[in-house]
């Protein structure tokens, strides 16, 4: 098998293409920057430029299946322009990718799977959200994971089967959210954000490497949350962190106020609350390898 990889050289991007070489599966990967083309036997890369429309269309020679990861990251200051740069990253690579195989004579591409995000289940501190939740949050990254999605469905019309994982808080050692959550507390300024009571859906990112090879392996179609069984308030993740560091926390609670002025319009992230169900991905043969918190946090931070 050889699969297509955008975002590639990220974070999860990273991961997957080393889980697929692992099996065999021959990876191609797109990239915008030449320097990052590299020419292996499992692992190729090829040039694109979303902004232009550039694509090097052998990409997709002989690939079955494509795994889009593209897409800008959302921590960092939410400026008016910065704001079009996460849309676009997520909706122009979309568009390109399907413009591209619409235009190829023929191909083999026979499942695309695209990431997304749990940010489309409406903010909320006592609903429960399974795949099925059809009311989309009014916030900025709810419009953006909506438009991503629609954006994704095009490929229904190349009689291409879409699957759709919506990834919640990812946990890594390497990079994330848990290494900014990390650094403050190890000087003793950790703190709760606004009442704690958010929740946070949670997931270790070898469990979300595995969502998307157990979803490749066996062809799924259809959306799919990726986040661990065990969803925690934000008040328990960050004294869970503070405990695994054996550091006090010792700062009151950080009013929202405060941090929208310190952050702008991405404060959001801190703030929203999602309690996300893994049911149906599990229902599908998924076993979950960090169900807990204290699991996932023993295994990234006291290695």
């Amino acid at each position: 098998m050889s699969v297509l990889i955008t975002g590639a050289t990220g974070l999860l991007g990273s991961k997957i293409a080393k889980a697929c070489i692992r099996k065999d599966i021959a990876v191609k990967y797109l990239t915008t920057s030449k320097s990052k083309i590299q020419s292996e036997p499992l692992y190729q890369g090829y040039y694109w430029n979303p902004e232009t429309g550039e694509i090097d269309l052998s990409c997709f020679d002989d690939v079955e299946v494509i795994i889009h990861l593209a897409g800008a990251t959302v921590s960092k200051r939410w400026t008016t322009s910065y704001k079009k740069t996460i849309l676009d990253s997520r909706v122009v690579t979309t568009r390109l990718l399907h413009k591209s195989l619409k235009s190829l004579n023929t191909h083999k591409v026979a499942h695309f799977i695209s990431a997304s995000g749990i940010n489309i289940y409406p903010d909320s501190l006592i609903k429960y959200y399974e795949e099925s939740e059809t009311t989309i949050d009014s916030s900025f990254l709810g419009k953006v994971v909506k438009a991503w999605e629609d954006e994704v469905d095009t490929f229904f019309s190349l009689n291409i089967p879409v699957a759709k994982i919506r990834i919640g808080l990812v946990l890594a050692e390497e990079g994330g959210a848990l290494p900014e959550l990390k650094k403050p507390i190890d000087f003793g300024l950790g703190a709760v954000f606004g009442s704690g009571e958010q929740w946070q859906s949670w997931i270790h990112v070898d469990d979300v490497v595995r969502v998307f090879m157990h979803v490749l392996k066996y062809r799924l179609e259809g959306i799919y949350n990726a986040v661990a069984p065990n969803p925690v308030t934000h008040a328990e993740l960050t004294r869970m962190v503070a405990k695994t560091l054996s550091k006090p926390l010792l700062l009151p609670n950080m009013p929202k106020s405060v941090m929208k002025v310190v952050l702008g319009d991405m404060h959001e992230l801190l703030f929203a609350s999602q309690r996300v169900g893994s049911k149906k991905i599990e229902n599908k043969g998924f076993d979950f390898k960090f169900h807990n918190l204290q699991n996932a946090l023993d295994d990234l931070l006291l290695q």
